[in-house]
């Protein structure tokens, strides 16, 4: 009897220890939420996401632009990695032992580690100076270059844990191996892959090292994707910086508007994984 004491004793101490470290990480991302709430609040009204910013002393003004231009760099971003990140897993998934496939995952995880500055100052050599200016396209390309490995790496993990008698057994059935992959292994993982698409999005929706040397930011309305653009991150760094009371207050309601969109992300991507989750 004793011994089935203390080990139920420690199986519920262990529980409890589980529990508590569960909560202490959890404390930081309420505070953190909380404050930027309690910052943010106050300046958020229907004028601050139809208006454009205001000059230097005057009250008020909005961040409609920096909202559309992010809109526009994440959309070009994942028109880019989306699906180049989901072909290349399913290479990575289907080639397992290849050399060439090896060299390629390689080279996913050190792109993956490649700090987001130096991805900027690329882009700045290669798409900047080459087009002649600061531009969207410039700042999408920037970010879907960060976001790829994310997807690729999500795509290949998710793929290998479908069963192989799926694919054998639609092989057998005289499927090709194209219709193969887009009717049944997608399929099958797309919960997966739509989890790395968002965690791509939500890697690079706050990156502001990259369209510093890319977008640059504009504080006029923007649509034209050849030409500098504000984003929600850069109106954050640089009224940040600035030494203005009411830019600080437009920042933490920025900053609080960029939280509500990748949550609104995370619950459309919640539906959509249970509306297509497959079951082996």
């Amino acid at each position: 009897m004793n011994n089935i004491f203390k080990r139920t004793v420690k199986d519920k101490a262990f529980k409890y220890i589980i529990v508590l470290f569960s909560f202490i990480s959890v404390v930081p991302l309420i505070f953190i939420l909380l404050y930027i709430f309690k910052n943010g609040i106050s300046a958020i009204n229907l004028k601050f996401f139809t208006h454009l910013p205001k000059p230097v002393g005057e009250k008020g003004g909005g961040i409609s632009n920096a909202i559309i231009g992010t809109f526009m760099i994440v959309i070009i971003a994942s028109l880019v990695a989306i699906p180049i990140g989901i072909i290349v897993g399913v290479f990575l998934s289907e080639n397992k032992k290849s050399r060439f496939a090896e060299f390629v995952r390689t080279s996913t995880d050190i792109l993956l580690s490649i700090p987001s500055i130096v991805i900027g100052i690329v882009a700045y050599i290669w798409l900047v100076k080459s087009m002649g200016d600061f531009s969207a396209l410039s700042g999408g390309i920037a970010l879907a270059i960060m976001m790829l490995p994310v997807i690729i790496k999500s795509t290949e993990e998710t793929l290998k844990l479908i069963p192989d008698h799926l694919k054998e057994a639609s092989l057998a059935l005289g499927v090709p191996y194209y219709r193969t992959i887009l009717k049944v292994i997608l399929p099958a993982g797309i919960s997966g892959i739509i989890t790395g698409i968002l965690l791509g999005i939500a890697r690079i929706a706050g990156e502001t090292a990259p369209l510093l040397f890319t977008a640059f930011g504009n504080p006029f309305m923007n649509i034209n994707i050849l030409r500098p653009v504000n984003a929600l991150p850069l109106l954050i760094y640089n009224y940040a910086m600035s030494p203005y009371h009411q830019w600080h207050k437009i920042a933490w309601g920025a900053a609080l508007v960029l939280i509500i969109l990748v949550l609104i992300l995370n619950i459309i991507a919640k539906i959509v994984i249970k509306k297509w989750k497959v079951q082996f």
